[in-house]
């Protein structure tokens, strides 16, 4: 397993906010679950990292962090 966390620099839909934003583990057959630290929290779960990247990366605003 990976744990990372999304670190956002520009926030363009206005809802996330900047910086740390979500926290996620990458399980070993490549399953994402990313949980948002939003005032509304909420739990999804993709199908790879790629996924996650695509859906939620704004054109670079927001990186994937490991830690």
């Amino acid at each position: 397993m990976k744990l990372f966390h999304l670190e956002r620099t520009e926030d363009a839909s206005g809802v996330s906010g900047i910086g740390k934003v979500a926290e996620g583990v990458v399980f070993g057959d490549g399953t994402v679950v990313l949980r948002w630290l939003t005032e509304i929290k909420s739990t999804v779960i993709f199908e790879s990292i790629k996924d996650v990247e695509s859906v939620h990366g704004h054109e670079g605003r927001t990186t994937i962090v490991y830690e």
